[in-house]
């Protein structure tokens, strides 16, 4: 009989299985052996080998079996294999009785391996049972196809002949079995007769190779089940083996094997060799993958582009060595022989001694069918598989169902959801005052030449306004149906709402805010534009999830697209043909396999085993030599195949292996479609007859195998050297226990780099204790090559393990089945590691990777049953707990979030549940204190959840939180926050967005609800679509929202949806502008944005388009001579178009590039909030609001707000010191407002707005405020850009915050809130409004909370984890009384108005500026004081120069000035010049700047101990500015010589008007007196109230305070509690310098006085100026009864001062 070398794990054709074979991987490891596994194989060699002598029965090849043999005992030259004689088994058992295996040592147990008598007795011969002896498969697979189970014992198959292996036997390690994570592999968790994928962790590098289906074997009658086939004494001898040197020398081999290595063991082998030579170690080794790993990197996908393929003369694997060594070898075509009722199957080699069923096994039966119809090589085309998939899917399928009902409640003839145009936006807000405004309207009426103008009040009804109009028109309004009338906005296409006031309308609040006309235009219902309006033919259309999509930019590669499949398939099978026709079949083979290879790299890069596999055998097939011989013997083996079984055809060897190869491919791209279309759920496989069985009753651990990840990247292969995953199991948002990290592996290489496991994951949880929505989240890192590179990095041997990706799996499916079988999960990571390509975190360069992972597919579905609350009693009154326990309770419940709540905490509150009730907003404290959510846990939880009185929208919103990803919370939380108007929705619907990423399943309340709004709202539906787009880019989430855009789109109507492609194509030629410009030259971009503006004034040619900013807003056309760009540095284009309504403005906007604005959108959205809060509370502070809207990616538009400058650019026009100045402000504001009215009205609209920024940018943390992104309009509204730093993330200065002070509040800011120089009550004002609105956006704490904690995931880099949530929970003191948080931020005003840094900022970036525009000219003042800047050239050498003396000065406040002697080349009298120490100190600070690297001289230290402004001090300070003088000009001459230090020494107006240096003493009688006590007059502002035996008096301002001289003093308080002998009650609050209007904000507190003791005391304050060099003296104050008080009620009250008796 003619033999063939194939693997000792070949099993024969006719059981069902492939030939096993291996990916060609140029990097791979050696594979250490079990000696269980060992033995195994051994059994499985000796059966096969057993069925091939069963099968030869006729005598021609026994003869040739018995030449055969005496051919190799006399020639080791032939490769024939060797049939046993049934006598063998009682022989070898006699070999192995007389020999001491205990006794021998590893040498001579070698040379008894090498005994060729010892290689021919391997093992006892089977008998021969045809028909009834099942296949090898159904020792291990008695189940229905594609079914995974536990390994059982079974009946030993016959056995069939083997192929050499390339290299000697490998080695194993003896190990127990444990896995890293404590369970043991003999622990099954599932048990079932279907095998499993089980792996042991930290042993397997290699693929395990899947078992095709095959048919069932069940046992008819009495079959004889043989005792294993290994014996005791054999057990031994393989024992013994593992040790051998020839074992270990090509056991595991390290990572740094040189290639060198490889070809020489491929070089030293015999050229020709004998059978019983070559698989002397088949049973420990047969493992083509065993070979060492390459350390040369290959580039991947180098032959896709050049089209060369790789000849397989080449020897890239062991297999192909062997081809090409031994020309000779002759094939097996018995054991390559496909069953036809099966695609093949692989045993697999696993340490585990388990075998892999095949990923798509759930297909075969499919496949099989396809095979059957077709008769030949199976038609794969991509037409046919996508029919064959269409409701796979069952989760999209079941979505889009969903979506298709609900559109049906929103027909296209309901003109209340469906109008086609846009609302006006609706803004309740509260009057205080109870008086009811007016407002002057004026109406375009169709007719009339002028408008019609009238006078409203501000609370009359639209339609009320619509009837006034209409008396205009008509004379009888009783036959108009007012109804059919709208009031539409002119220059803007949105509708006022006829059902609310008028003043309501975001339009005529802002109207009122900015003081201009309200524009208004009477129109039908039917004569207003509807384009955007469904249609009936909108709601006949099908739902689609991915039409409309093509349109949409993705932000990553990708998927597979239809007709590049189709070409490729169109291809291969063309290939196929020529390779079958072909004589040449060596070249036509190898443009299949590169057909293949292409088919594999489109389907990102994945390479099943089943591909490797056939691969490989389809080049032996092609390689192997064929002779006469070897024919004719296969013609009589098939002819005696057919007799034992009935079912094999004589059939081509090539033609086989192509249709095993096709199918492989088929299966591919089934799995591969299935994946990329399922999302992140599980993929549903055809509905079966199995069982189910309930998820709660399932005591089987969770497991799984993590198999390996495909399409790795080239950059990584030489920059990582290995890689492991963390596998952690989450449900609400936490890790259920410790997360489980895999092996550490290498890449190796096939067609493509991989990654592989193969490793068996068990995680210590059974299933019935896993929440529904748990979560599987595989994390991969990547190890550092520590020798990668021409020189050792030690910082890169410090860094640890990078993160290269993640990606999560929901456990249970949408249907709430237990996710089973092959998974394909996408996961986008960076191609180039982050040390090499920088920041992986920013948006886009992105690429997928796939990661395999394969979970047990049982006899039965595991199913979640949602269980029914419980009924339990109804809450009790928390007044019920004892004292102690209550207020614990309190306690807890009074916190703002669930951020500060202990372990202790959520323990006692879930104790206390039933407790709370009466504290409603408390629900999502005591849900996130539940210790579990299992199946048993959630009767009480929904009894809670159900029990509970309704949430408030706002309050319910912290329920879709990642904290809560239970089902049934978040349907109720969503049926709560239903009662939210479509206003107040848009306001929030970026977290509703970002909450979208929480829901376990795509079909959920969430989604459908705000599906449902944007159906009822264009508003909604337009900043929807805006807001889903940008979240494409969501690296884990993205395809998600994918498919949400998609239904949105499908429902949204042809008219929105063609509106939506309009804005979308504008933006994209923006942005394009906007790179152009941005990478131009300076001096060219105005040509390049000329040019780009005419490319976007083609798209206007045709089309009318509205704005993604504002859907009201309509543009015709460019102005393209007012567009132009800013020069900071991003260049953002600023945008001029027409707006196409004739009555409206033109439109402005900004368009960036380069800087991603969604942190500015999140900002400026809070700060909207936060007005609405203020608003609705009656307190306006005239905030400016704008829209900005991210478009994409690092891209957005912003509203320019008109009529605008920064601050920078106002103070500038008094110099690059104007930052230093009180008076710019002021100035610029009289400048646009010259009416004393004006500009009283423009001061009052800055002291509001100012207040509202100090306020919004405290709370929000809001960093690197400078004077260029704080603008002022000339309306005096003060507002902020730019919001690029905030929560706290303050820019830094080298190792210095640039942002000391709280908030930007200047001097320049307080000269305008106070009208001049000097403190008033304006400022007193302006502290009430910054503390009202603190405590009121305080009140609401928790919402602000709940919003940025919905936006963590958003991927913004300043708002990433707690600590920036618990910044702004600690801005707003939640713990703190509304009084304390009153001095709190008094004292924070204090502090930044005293801040010297904010000041010096803003200079510093006014200096930057002025660099960065190029030097400053002559007329550009460089110091404060002098108005401009003089150079040595100008004023002539300065010679000499000397602080001469120094004088007292008052103005109007006593200082001293220095006296500066400055004498000059050419000149006889030296000049003198005054100055002061502040002057002296500048100079030293602007030299600091312009000179950062030189070494300066020391300045005095400006501190002083005591006051500064005496004698001696100024005495003190001439001697060291003197030093310091001569020091600066005894410097460098590029110091001593510059400008700056020229333009200080330049005589100004003030030293010319001194009537010399010795006539400047004051007069006597100037000289102020010091009087004991003066003349008395003002008011003081107190708070007076009494808590836990605590009475707090709060003295808040006091003003008009009067003086005998005139001079301002400096006041302070001081309090008693009379009766008081002893003087013990004294309180005194801190002074307040020179001022009449001080603010105080302080807390006098007097603690341990009863109610009863302090009704019986009156309260004696005092008001005195406190003076350095005299007595302080009074000036005035009260006395008040406590009694005449309610003490239980805070008190705030204004009193007069008079002169009463002090102490």
């Amino acid at each position: 009989m003619d033999t063939c070398s194939c693997g000792m794990a070949q099993i024969s054709s006719s059981n069902g299985f492939k030939q096993r074979s291996s990916p060609s991987l140029a990097a791979a490891r050696s594979k250490d052996v079990d000696k269980e596994e060992a033995l195994q194989m051994e059994a499985e060699a000796l059966a096969k080998m057993q069925k091939e002598r069963g099968a030869a029965g006729n005598k021609q090849t026994l003869d040739s079996s018995s030449s055969t043999r005496q051919k190799v005992q006399d020639n080791k030259q032939d490769h024939d294999l060797m049939v046993f004689p049934e006598s063998d088994a009682k022989r070898m058992e006699d070999k192995l009785s007389s020999i001491d295996i205990e006794k021998l040592t590893h040498a001579e147990l070698e040379k008894l391996l090498l005994d060729d008598s010892f290689e021919s007795s391997k093992g006892p011969a089977l008998p021969v049972m045809p028909i009834l002896n099942p296949p090898v498969s159904s020792q291990f697979y008695l189940g229905p196809a594609g079914r995974r189970g536990q390994w059982t014992p079974g009946m030993p198959a016959p056995a069939t002949c083997t192929l050499p292996p390339i290299y000697a036997p490998a080695s194993f390690t003896k190990q127990t079995g444990v896995f890293q994570n404590g369970f043991h592999p003999s622990v099954s968790s599932y048990h079932s007769t279907e095998p499993i994928y089980f792996g042991l962790p930290r042993q397997s590098q290699y693929i395990s190779y899947p078992l095709a289906a095959t048919t069932p074997f069940h046992p008819q009658g009495n079959v004889p089940i043989y005792p294993p086939v290994i014996t005791p004494e054999m057990a031994k001898v393989f024992d013994k083996i593992a040790s051998t040197s020839q074992f270990l020398k090509n056991g595991k081999s390290s990572s740094d094997l040189e290639m060198t290595a490889l070809k020489s063991a491929v070089s030293d082998l015999p050229a020709s060799e004998s059978c019983r030579d070559i698989s002397k170690f088949d049973w420990l080794d047969l493992d083509p993958l065993s070979k060492p790993k390459m350390d040369s990197v290959e580039t991947l996908y180098k032959a896709e582009d050049d089209g060369e393929v790789t000849s397989s003369m080449t020897a890239e694997d062991p297999w192909d060595a062997v081809l090409l060594e031994e020309k000779l070898l002759v094939t097996c075509h018995m054991e390559r022989k496909l069953n036809g009722k099966s695609s093949g199957a692989t045993v697999t080699r696993s340490q585990s001694l388990n075998i892999r069923t095949t990923p798509l096994a759930k297909f075969q039966g499919q496949t099989t069918e396809l095979q059957k119809d077709n008769g030949t090589t199976g038609t794969l085309t991509e037409h046919a598989l996508r029919q064959e998939l269409e409701g796979q899917n069952q989760e999209l399928s079941a979505f889009s169902q969903a979506v298709t009902k609900l559109r049906t409640k929103f027909p296209y003839d309901n003109l209340l959801t469906n109008p086609g145009f846009v609302l006006s936006p609706i803004m309740l807000q509260r009057n205080i005052s109870g008086e009811s405004a007016s407002i002057k309207v004026s109406i375009e009426i169709k007719g009339f030449q002028q408008p019609v103008t009238f006078t409203c009040d501000v609370s009359s009804p639209v339609e009320l306004i619509i009837m006034q109009a209409l008396c205009w028109v008509h004379d009888d309004l009783n036959e108009v149906d007012i109804g059919s009338y709208i009031l539409k906005v002119c220059g803007q296409e949105e509708v006022l709402q006829n059902k609310h006031c008028v003043g309501s309308h975001e339009y005529i609040q802002n109207c009122r805010k900015w003081d201009t006309e309200i524009k208004l235009q009477l129109l039908t219902r039917s004569a207003m534009c509807r384009d955007l309006a469904r249609t009936e033919e909108d709601d006949r259309t099908p739902v689609h999830l991915t039409k409309h999509l093509y349109k949409v930019e993705k932000p990553f590669r990708n998927v597979i697209i239809r007709s590049s499949i189709e070409e490729l398939l169109d291809a291969y099978h063309k290939q196929i043909d020529i390779a079958l026709k072909n004589e040449n079949q060596h070249k036509a083979v190898e443009h299949v396999i590169k057909t293949v290879r292409k088919i594999c790299f489109t389907l990102d890069g994945v390479e099943t085993p089943a591909i490797t596999e056939s691969v490989k055998k389809l080049r032996r097939v092609v390689n192997l030599q064929r002779t006469k011989n070897t024919e004719a013997s296969l013609k009589r083996g098939e002819d005696s195949s057919k007799s034992s079984s009935g079912s094999l055809q004589p059939e081509n060897p090539l033609k086989v292996s192509l249709d095993q190869l096709t199918r492989a491919v088929e299966d591919l791209l089934r799995l591969h479609m299935i994946s990329c279309s399922s999302s992140s759920s599980a993929v549903i496989s055809p509905k079966d007859t199995q069982g189910t069985k309930e998820a709660w009753t399932a005591t089987e651990h969770l497991q799984f195998t993590i198999f390996a990840a495909h399409g790795i990247f080239s950059a990584w292969v030489s920059n990582y050297e290995k890689y492991y995953l963390i596998c952690s199991l989450t449900h609400n948002g936490r890790d259920l226990f410790k997360p489980v990290q895999s092996k550490k592996v290498g890449t190796y290489k096939s067609f493509f780099y991989l990654i592989k496991w193969d490793e068996l994951i068990i995680f210590p949880i059974q299933i019935s204790q896993l929440p529904l929505e748990s979560v599987l989240c595989l994390t991969l890192y990547g190890i550092l090559n520590q020798s990668s590179g021409s020189s050792p990095d030690s910082n890169k041997q410090r860094k640890g393990p990078e993160i290269l990706g993640q990606v999560s799996l929901p456990l249970f499916d949408f249907r709430r089945f237990l996710t089973r079988g092959t998974k394909l999960l996408q996961l986008w990571t960076s191609s180039l590691p982050s040390h090499a390509s920088g920041l992986t975190s920013k948006r886009g360069n992105m690429e997928r990777i796939v990661l395999q992972v394969d979970f047990p597919s049982l006899a039965f579905d595991i199913v979640y049953q949602i269980p029914q609350s419980v009924k339990t009693a109804v809450g009790h009154s928390i007044e019920t707990l004892e004292k102690p326990l209550r207020e614990h309770l309190l306690t807890i419940l009074s916190k703002d979030n669930t951020i500060g709540l202990s372990k202790e905490d959520k323990q006692f509150l879930w104790e206390k549940r039933h407790y709370c009730h009466s504290h409603t907003s408390s629900l999502p404290k005591i849900l996130a204190s539940a210790p579990h959510w299992d199946w048993a846990s959630l009767p009480e939880i929904y009894s809670v959840l159900h029990q509970w009185p309704p949430l408030s929208p706002l309050a319910a919103l912290e329920l879709l939180d990642s904290k809560f990803a239970d089902q049934e919370v978040r349907t109720t939380a969503v049926n709560w926050i239903e009662a939210l108007s479509d206003d107040e929705l848009t306001d929030f619907l970026p977290q509703f967005v970002q909450a979208m990423k929480y829901e376990t399943y795509l079909d959920s309340a969430l989604v459908r609800f705000i599906l449902a709004r944007a159906l009822g709202s264009i508003r909604i539906a337009h900043y929807l679509y805006w807001l889903l787009k940008d979240t494409l880019h969501d690296v884990k989430f993205g395809v998600r929202y994918e498919h949400i855009l998609g239904a949105f789109l499908s429902v949204c109507g042809k008219g929105l949806r063609e509106e939506l492609e309009k804005q979308t194509r504008l933006v994209q030629l923006f942005g394009m502008v906007a790179e152009k410009v941005k990478q131009a030259s300076g001096s060219t971009r105005q040509a390049v944005l000329q040019n780009g503006m005419e490319c976007v004034q083609s798209f206007f040619l045709k089309n009318k388009c509205r704005l993604p900013l504002n859907p009201s807003l309509v543009a015709k056309e460019l102005n393209i001579k007012a567009c132009s760009f800013f020069s900071s540095n991003a260049v953002p284009l600023k945008v001029a178009l027409i707006n196409a309504d004739p009555l409206g403005e033109e439109i402005n906007v900004m368009f960036k590039v380069g800087e991603d604005l969604r942190q500015d959108m999140l900002a400026l959205q809070m700060i909207k909030i936060m007005d609405k809060i203020w608003l609705q509370e009656g307190l306006d502070l005239r905030m400016v609001i704008f829209k900005c809207l991210s478009t994409g990616k690092d891209r957005g538009m912003v509203e320019l707000v008109p009529a605008s400058d920064t601050l920078r650019k106002i103070q500038v026009e008094y110099g690059v010191t104007g930052s230093f100045k009180d008076k710019p402000l002021a100035e610029w504001l009289r400048k646009y407002n010259p009416t004393e009215e004006e500009y009283e009205k423009a001061s009052e609209n800055f002291i509001y707005s100012c207040a509202g920024c100090c306020v919004a940018t405290y709370v929000l943390g809001i960093c690197d405020r400078h004077n260029d992104n704080i603008m002022l309009r000339n309306t005096g509204h003060m507002f902020h850009i730019d919001f690029g730093k905030f929560l706290g993330h303050a820019q830094m200065f080298g190792s210095f915050k640039r942002d000391r002070a709280p908030f930007v509040l200047t001097s320049d800011m307080a000269y305008v809130i106070n009208g001049g120089e000097k403190p008033t009550i304006r400022f007193q004002l302006f502290v009430d409004l910054c503390c009202q609105a603190y405590n009121l956006i305080r009140k609401h704490a928790n919402l602000f909370l709940n919003l940025l904690s919905l936006m963590l995931s958003s991927g913004l880099p300043e708002l990433s984890g707690v600590q920036d949530l618990k910044y702004v929970q600690d801005a707003l003191q939640p713990q703190t009384t509304d009084a304390e948080a009153t001095i709190f931020f008094t004292r924070l005003i204090e502090s930044s108005l005293g801040s010297v840094a904010t000041k010096f900022n803003f200079f510093i970036h006014n200096l930057a500026q002025l660099r960065f525009s190029g030097l400053p000219s002559n007329d550009e003042p460089i110091l404060s004081f002098s108005a401009k800047t003089y150079s040595l050239k100008q004023d002539g050498r300065i010679k000499q120069v000397s602080v001469f003396t120094y004088q007292k000065r008052y103005n109007p406040e006593k200082h001293y000035i220095y006296v500066v002697r400055v004498l000059r080349e050419g000149q006889v009298e030296p000049a003198f010049v005054f100055r002061t120490f502040d002057e002296f100190q500048e100079l030293h600070n602007k030299l600091g700047i312009l000179f950062p690297l030189w070494k300066l001289p020391g300045f005095p230290n400006k501190m002083v101990l005591g006051r500064t402004h005496i004698k001696d001090v100024a005495a003190k300070r001439k001697v060291e500015l003197n030093s310091y003088i001569q020091s600066l000009m005894n410097s460098s001459s590029e110091v001593a010589e510059c400008d700056l230090v020229y333009t200080f020494f330049h005589p100004l107006l003030r030293d010319d008007k001194v009537e010399g240096i010795d006539g400047i003493a004051r007069p006597a009688d100037a000289i102020p007196s010091s009087p004991t006590s003066g003349k008395v007059g003002g008011e003081v502002k107190l708070s007076i109230s009494y808590r836990n035996s605590t009475l707090f008096i709060m003295v808040m301002h006091i003003k008009d305070l009067v003086t005998e001289d005139g001079a301002d003093p400096n006041p302070y308080v001081k309090t008693y509690l009379l009766p008081d002998t002893h003087k013990t009650s004294k309180r005194k609050t801190k002074i307040s310098r020179k001022t009449r209007n001080p603010t105080f904000n302080e807390m006098l507190v007097y603690s341990g006085y009863s109610m009863e003791t302090l009704k019986q005391r009156e309260l004696q304050l005092s008001v005195l100026s406190a003076e350095s060099l005299r007595e302080n003296f009074f000036l005035g104050g009260i006395t008040l009864s406590l009694k005449d008080f309610n003490l239980s009620k805070e008190t705030v009250n204004w009193y007069q001062l008079t002169a009463v008796p002090y102490l």
